[in-house]
């Protein structure tokens, strides 16, 4: 879940963000409407600097990628690239990839977790102006009247009304290819349980992104970091009355606009308090006969 996202900020919202007019610079990197997270690229992250209550905007590759010296033991870049995606091991035994592009909210700092020393020492929010998630729906089987087993799965944009970008909580980690001695900073984002829009979209797994208003995405960069206040904000739930959803093309990831707004005849709506606003603005083409 959450492994698409989009970061595209003007430039002078960009500016006005924290006024990092020096970052302007790099300012490239935030002219991407959809960013797949399985190609484990960079992605635009607010890091905060040490001894400081400054950020510094960079890049991260989105992927966390654990310490050499703990589990799953990658120290290099060619087992990282193996270990990402499914793969045979030595036994022959078939793997699941471990990509470790979301970290759990509810689990972030438990003990032994992958993530729990990023999550105790490391914060930092990737930028975000939408994310994606798909919808399942089961139609009926007009031979038994049942639903099918394989669900038509619909594609939505998900962001927060009235701003062109919010701020997604996410744990970083550097890394260092053995062989090479590259050093490598990577993110990964946290998700917590889904409000009623995101279980209604998110709908398989009713999760989403840990998104912070900018009070609680301060205290996540610079206010104690006791185990029950880091555990408050990983799991905030951004009210569901402040986003804004709406379905896409099917094949809008590779589409030329791809967030354009699509309207599906078939899709019921979404039951959520205040009735479905997921079609306004879309404007329907009929045919009269």
């Amino acid at each position: 879940m959450c492994y698409y996202n989009g970061q595209r900020v003007t430039r002078e919202e960009f500016i006005r963000l924290k006024s990092l007019e020096k970052q302007v610079a790099k300012y490239d990197f935030l002219n991407k409407d959809v960013i797949d997270g399985f190609d484990f690229g960079k992605v635009g992250v607010l890091k905060p600097l040490p001894e400081v209550q400054d950020i510094e905007l960079t890049t991260m590759e989105w992927g966390f990628i654990p310490d050499a010296m703990s589990w799953p033991f990658w120290e290099t870049r060619e087992q990282v690239n193996i270990g990402r995606r499914p793969h045979k091991d030595p036994r022959g035994q078939f793997m699941d990839g471990l990509n470790f592009l979301n970290a759990v909210g509810e689990e972030l700092i438990q003990p032994r977790k992958v993530y729990r020393q990023a999550g105790l020492h490391r914060p930092c929010l990737i930028l975000s102006s939408g994310y994606y998630e798909w919808r399942h729906i089961y139609p009926l089987n007009k031979r038994t009247g049942k639903p099918r087993v394989t669900a038509e799965k619909y594609p939505y944009r998900i962001y927060v009304e009235g701003q062109e970008y919010f701020y997604m909580a996410a744990v970083w980690q550097e890394w260092i290819d053995a062989e090479t001695g590259e050093v490598v900073e990577t993110v990964a984002m946290v998700t917590t349980e889904g409000n009623e829009v995101a279980r209604e979209i998110h709908n398989s797994k009713k999760r989403q992104p840990t998104i912070l208003p900018e009070q609680e995405a301060w205290e996540w960069l610079f206010g104690e970091r006791t185990e029950a206040n880091i555990k408050a904000l990983a799991n905030y739930q951004l009210p569901y009355e402040q986003m804004g959803y709406y379905p896409l093309a099917k094949n809008f990831l590779s589409a030329y606009e791809p967030l354009k707004k699509h309207y599906y005849p078939e899709l019921p709506p979404l039951d959520i308090p205040g009735g479905d606003k997921s079609h306004e603005g879309i404007i329907v083409q009929t045919t009269l006969f």
